[in-house]
C-alpha cells in the first residue's frame, strides 16, 4: 500500500513539474530496489579440461550422465557454436586476455611453445573484474606459467594476475616430474602446500574451496565475486573419488566428468541457498577438444567430439569447438540454444560490459561483448565476423558464417611438439596433407565430410583473403603479426622462421 501511495503522489508530482517517466521511475522507486538493480552481478566461469563436444548429456551423450548440466541448460542457454583453443596453455591464455593465443605477450617474446608463460603486462579478465570492484578467486590448474610441475615462474602464477585467492596446481600431472599418476604439487597463493597431492580428490576439493570462497569473502562484505573454477579433470592421468569411481557406463573417463557434474550442481545449489542465484551469472566450457586415444594411454581414456570431426590438437572442428552452457536466472532465458559463433575470447569484453569494467583499449583485443546472443535478443547476431583455426604459431584454417576453409598443410605437422607422438593421436582420416584450399559448408555438414571448394570459387577467395589479414595482424608459423605484443627486450619469437613449411 505505501508503495502505491508514493507512487500516486510522484503522479502528482510529474503533472505539475512536467517530470519525464523515467525521472519519475527513479524518484518512486523506494533507495533499496534502487540499490538492488543497481547491484553488479557475481560471476563464476567453469572450465573444464579435454572435454569434448559430446561429453554432456544435453550436447549428446548417450553414457556419461550429467544431470545437473543438463538442468543448467534447462533453465539457462546452449551455446553450439562455441569455440576454444587446440590445446590445454593457449586456451587458457586466450581465456584469461581476451585474444588469440598468438596476438599474446609472453615471457622473454617466446611465442613458439606449447605452454605460454603469460607476460604479467597482458591484462587478463581478473585484472579487468578487479578493477570493478569484485573479489577474485582462481581454483584449479592454471598453466600459464610454465611448461611443467618442475618448472614454472612463480611471479607468472593467479595471485600476480589479477587474482586475490588461489587454490590449486601450476599445470596438468601428464607432466609431472615423475609420471605417476598421484604426483601433483598443490599450491594456495604462491606457497606449495602439498608436493603428491591425490589427483582423485581434486575436482571436490577445489569445489569445497570456491564454494567457501563465495561464504567467507562474499559476506558481509558484500564485494561481488569472479570465480574461475579450472577443473584438472578429464585430463590424462584421469581420476576419481571413491563415490565416482567405477559408477559411469563410459568407465573412468565418465566417473570423471559425472563427478565434474556433480560438483557443479554443489556449486549452483550453494548459490541458491544463499540467495545469489539471480544474481550470478555462471558460465561452463571446456579447454579444447578430446583425445580420442587418451594422449597415449588408451581410448578409454578419451573422450568424443561427435557429430564433430576430429580431436584435440586439431583444427578439424572437433579440436575446437566445446560445449558450453550459460546460467543466469533471471537474465538469461531459460531453455535457450544458441546457434551464433561464439569464442572463449569473448568472455573478457562480455563480462568487462556486465560488470560496469572496461576491457583495455590500449591493445587489440580479438573478443566481441555477446550480451545480446546471452540475453536472446530477437534477430541477435554474432559479432564474430571470422574465426581464425590456430595450431600454437600455424594458420591451419579460417571460419565466416556457416563457411569453414582449411589452408593448404603438410600431414606430419613439424610445427606440433614431437610430431609422431601428436600423429598417433589423430584418426588416419584426420591426419591427412591438404594440398589445395578445402572448404565445408559446416551448416550441412558438420562433419567436415564433403570438400565443396570447386562449387564455390567466391567463398574460398574471401576466406583466403581473410586469411591472409590474419597472417598479417595476428601472424603465422613464420611471420609476426603487426599488433602481435612483445614487452620484453629479447628479439620477437625468434624461432618465427625455423619452420621450413612452404605453402600451396
Amino acid at each position: 500500500m505505501s508503495r502505491i501511495i508514493i507512487l500516486l503522489a510522484t503522479l502528482l508530482y510529474a503533472g505539475a513539474s512536467g517530470a519525464t517517466m523515467m525521472e519519475l521511475a527513479a524518484h518512486a522507486m523506494p533507495e533499496r530496489l534502487r540499490a538492488a538493480d543497481s547491484r553488479k552481478p557475481n560471476i563464476i566461469m567453469i572450465y573444464t579440461d579435454d572435454q569434448g563436444y559430446a561429453d554432456v548429456g544435453c550436447f549428446g551423450s548417450k553414457l556419461i550422465r550429467t544431470p545437473q548440466l543438463d538442468q543448467m541448460a534447462r533453465e539457462g542457454m546452449r551455446f553450439t557454436n562455441f569455440y576454444a583453443q587446440t590445446v590445454c596453455g593457449p586456451s587458457r591464455a586466450s581465456l584469461m586476455t581476451g585474444c588469440y593465443p598468438l596476438r599474446v605477450a609472453r615471457w622473454h617474446n617466446i611465442s613458439d611453445e606449447v605452454q605460454p608463460r603469460l607476460d604479467l603486462r597482458e591484462v587478463t579478465v581478473a585484472e579487468v573484474l578487479k578493477a570493478a570492484g569484485y573479489a577474485t578467486g582462481m581454483f584449479g590448474k592454471w598453466h600459464l606459467a610454465g611448461p611443467r610441475q618442475d618448472d614454472y615462474l612463480t611471479d607468472l602464477m593467479p595471485i600476480h594476475q589479477g587474482f586475490d585467492y588461489f587454490f590449486g596446481t601450476a599445470r596438468s600431472g601428464d607432466v609431472a616430474p615423475v609420471r605417476k599418476p598421484n604426483h601433483l604439487q598443490l599450491m594456495r597463493g604462491d606457497k606449495v602446500i602439498e608436493t603428491d597431492t591425490d589427483i582423485s580428490l581434486l575436482t571436490q576439493r577445489y569445489t569445497d574451496e570456491a564454494i567457501g570462497f563465495i561464504r567467507n569473502n562474499h559476506f558481509p562484505k558484500e564485494r561481488p565475486f569472479f570465480i574461475y573454477l579450472a577443473y584438472n579433470m578429464p585430463h590424462v592421468p584421469l581420476a576419481a573419488s571413491k563415490q565416482f569411481r567405477g559408477k559411469s557406463p563410459r568407465g573412468l573417463y565418465g566417473d570423471a566428468v559425472e563427478e565434474i557434474d556433480w560438483n557443479v550442481g554443489r556449486l549452483l545449489d550453494a548459490l541458491k541457498e544463499l540467495k545469489l542465484d539471480q544474481d550470478t551469472y555462471v558460465v561452463f566450457a571446456s579447454d579444447n577438444g578430446p583425445w580420442l586415444n587418451g594422449g597415449g594411454w588408451g581410448p578409454e581414456y578419451g573422450g568424443s567430439a561427435d557429430p564433430l570431426r576430429g580431436n584435440k590438437a586439431s583444427n578439424w572442428d572437433g579440436g575446437m569447438r566445446v560445449p558450453c552452457i550459460m546460467w543466469a536466472p533471471g537474465h538469461i532465458p531459460a531453455g535457450r540454444t544458441c546457434d551464433e559463433i561464439a569464442t572463449t575470447m569473448d568472455i573478457l569484453p562480455t563480462l568487462a560490459r556486465l560488470s560496469g569494467g572496461h576491457a583495455p583499449t590500449d591493445r587489440v583485443i580479438d573478443g566481441h561483448d555477446i550480451s545480446v546472443l546471452m540475453r536472446g535478443d530477437p534477430g541477435a547476431k554474432s559479432p564474430t565476423k571470422a574465426f581464425y583455426y590456430y595450431t600454437h604459431t600455424f594458420l591451419e584454417a579460417v571460419r565466416s558464417g556457416r563457411w569453414k576453409l582449411h589452408l593448404p598443410r603438410p600431414a606430419i605437422v613439424p610445427w606440433l611438439p614431437n610430431p609422431l607422438y601428436w600423429k598417433r593421436q589423430f584418426k588416419p582420416e584426420d591426419d591427412i596433407e591438404i594440398k589445395n584450399p578445402m572448404l565445408f559448408d559446416l551448416e550441412t555438414d558438420i562433419g567436415e565430410s564433403h570438400d565443396v571448394a570447386k562449387e564455390h570459387p567466391d567463398v574460398v577467395q574471401r576466406l583466403l583473403e581473410l586469411a591472409e589479414w590474419a597472417r598479417e595482424d595476428i601472424g603465422d608459423y613464420n611471420r609476426v603479426g603487426k599488433n602481435a605484443r612483445f614487452f620484453d627486450p629479447q628479439p620477437h619469437r625468434p624461432d618465427a622462421a625455423k619452420w621450413q613449411v612452404k605453402r600451396q
